[in-house]
């Protein structure tokens, strides 16, 4: 299955309610897992961005439900990006003329 990253960030919505916010990463996990993602994990960070995820998913549209319902709940913000395996890549880079 593909893979992806996705960057979010608190919203001040998601801020004031910091306390419920454990509950609120094992929905985000459910979720994925309901659109047949496997979750690889998920990581509360510093820095620019306040948390990482990371999964397979069946397909771009089953991770942009995921980010769209995520961001429509209000609490955070999502950036997602492809990303391509070691052997995906390498198999990329054989086909390079």
């Amino acid at each position: 299955m593909p893979g992806y990253i996705g960057l979010l960030k608190w919203t001040p919505q998601g801020t004031a309610d910091l306390k419920n916010a454990p509950e609120r990463i094992k929905q985000g996990r459910a979720l994925a897992e309901k659109l047949g993602a496997q979750v690889v994990g998920v990581w509360v960070t510093m820095g620019p961005y306040d948390m990482v995820a990371i999964g397979d998913f069946p397909n771009d549209e089953a991770v942009a439900q995921w980010a769209l319902t995520m961001s429509r709940m209000g609490n955070v913000t999502t950036l997602t990006m492809r990303a391509l395996s070691e052997d995906e890549f390498a198999q990329v880079v054989s086909k390079l003329p």
